[in-house]
């Protein structure tokens, strides 16, 4: 062990971590219960800051994308992180703070001591995210994924925000797990496609005509992208957004200059914008509504979005629809219904997703597509569902929300459930949005609200918003306020007053 002075004890806030180093090794500081403890000081996701993060309820809660750990050991309790903290042992020597420079050792390859087999459909956030939980609460018996990608699992949040925008390339999207950790937790990949299951007999049939038992499984298949139906809509330069490869494409023949046209106003329609634009396009975005967002973050955060993009040359047209995309072997133009002819060499569609169930017609399914859950993500004995694909109970009332982190939330609960806890989906809906070097952090899941009030200004950030019903806070936006967002997305799980609310951000 060896040991070094990093901080007094004094110097350690109640409310949240301090940060210290170590050579290069950055470690933050947490103070709970009176007590110390040091844990790596970067979130295991994508590397924010932790110190920057809350300490709220007995959890640190990172400032991006509202991972949580538990502070007392540094356990990993919600993602997007799939790994919990590192911990460093620590030495109080009267007020000085003495740290370890290595971490300590934690092994967690479960013993393979079980012969059950547990099947997951799909290896992206949920899929994964699921595989990883399994190992992690002791899961020693055979994991399979199948899918129909032939890579592991991959961040797509990024497609959108930064390969787009010419920041880094499809190939460089980072993996959520890399090859070793499949083969130390000895996690098969098939790469392949479900045509059909057969849930009574535990199940699976592959494309390639094997047929696979499980004695449980998660189907974690997600969406897939709705396609334009206009004429012209089969030309080269047509495109939607899934996959790094539907990345590759689009990137492959665009170069500054060129003139995108955008149909729909979705958050990927919305953030493609964002990226083509920053990478010297020219943009032009055929709106559903004259104000992007309304309905989820309301008129006035709407309205500066689109203000934002305005203010970075992206055109908007809201009262006419695309007509017909045509050109002679590839994209020349986008006529409109009122006759307008836009000049075009790419088209990106944005028009929202379907669930990806056509494999799963055996089993009963909602008018949307999508699998009917109970509050355990389960849809029959043996089998669960999450994800984009699952519509689940959220305070009473059946939803489906395509979110990258409640998808992985999902696979931490069918995990848990599928070794015999009975755990629900007790938490708060969060996602994070990517506008010219804005992100804006969204908690909650409001259809209805009856008040919004805000610190700051949407046209300027930084600014933070509440949305309330019944004087209780219903959802939360914000930009730049990282910290204020962490502690909302723990306390909300409980019934918060607008008012506890403003007091405790205020604080």
């Amino acid at each position: 062990m060896s040991l070094h002075h990093v901080a007094r004890f004094a110097d350690v806030p109640e409310d949240h971590g301090l940060q210290v180093q170590i050579g290069d090794c950055k470690i933050v500081l947490l103070r709970v219960a009176g007590q110390l403890r040091a844990f790596q000081g970067e979130c295991p996701h994508a590397g924010a800051p932790l110190a920057d993060g809350a300490l709220c309820h007995g959890r640190l809660i990172c400032p991006w994308h509202k991972a949580a750990f538990r502070a007392e050991d540094g356990r990993l309790c919600e993602p997007p992180a799939l790994d919990s903290l590192k911990r460093y042992a620590l030495e109080l020597r009267g007020d000085e703070v003495w740290v370890d420079d290595q971490p300590i050792s934690d092994p967690h390859v479960p013993p393979a001591d079980d012969s059950r087999t547990f099947i997951i459909v799909g290896v992206g956030a949920a899929g994964t995210a699921c595989a990883a939980a399994l190992r992690e609460k002791g899961f020693g018996g055979r994991i399979v994924l199948i899918d129909h990608e032939p890579e592991a699992g991959y961040d797509r949040t990024v497609l959108s925000k930064f390969v787009l925008a010419g920041d880094m390339s499809a190939s460089e999207t980072p993996a959520l797990r890399d090859q070793g950790f499949y083969q130390e937790q000895r996690i098969e990949r098939i790469h392949g496609e479900i045509t059909s299951i057969d849930a009574q007999a535990k199940t699976l049939h592959l494309n390639d005509g094997q047929n696979l038992q499980y004695d449980a499984a998660v189907l974690a298949t997600g969406a897939t992208p709705n396609t334009l139906e206009l004429p012209g809509a089969d030309l080269p330069q047509v495109f939607v957004l899934r996959s790094r490869q539907q990345a590759e494409q689009i990137m492959r023949g665009t170069e500054p200059g060129q003139r995108a046209v955008i149909i729909g106003d979705s958050f990927i329609a919305m953030e493609c914008a964002s990226a083509l634009r920053q990478y010297g396009l020219e943009v032009t975005v055929l709106a559903r509504h004259a104000i992007p967002f309304a309905a989820q973050f309301g008129e006035a955060v709407g309205k500066a979005i689109r203000q934002r993009h305005e203010d970075h040359g992206v055109k908007f047209i809201t009262e006419h629809q695309a007509q017909e995309i045509v050109g002679d072997g590839k994209v020349e133009a986008v006529l409109l219904d009122n006759g307008l002819r836009i000049a075009a060499d790419l088209v990106l569609a944005g028009i929202g997703v379907r669930p990806a169930t056509e494999a799963f017609a055996s089993l009963p399914r909602e008018k949307d597509l999508s699998l009917r859950v109970d509050g355990g993500m389960r849809v029959t004995d043996g089998l669960w569902a999450v994800g984009d694909i699952a519509t689940f109970p959220l305070n009473g009332q059946p939803q489906r929300i395509e979110h990258w982190r409640l998808a992985q939330q999902h696979a931490r609960i069918a995990a848990a459930n599928m070794l015999g806890a009975e755990e629900h989906y007790l938490d708060v809906p969060f996602f994070w949005t990517w506008h010219f070097g804005k992100n804006y952090d969204y908690l909650g899941h409001a259809e209805q609200w009856d008040q919004i009030e805000f610190i700051g200004e949407p046209e300027q950030p930084p600014f933070i918003g509440l949305f309330g019903n019944k004087g209780l806070v219903v959802a939360a936006i914000a930009c730049e306020k990282e910290r204020a967002m962490a502690m909302l997305a723990e306390r909300m799980k409980q019934p918060l007053p607008i008012d506890e609310a403003w007091k405790l951000i205020r604080d």
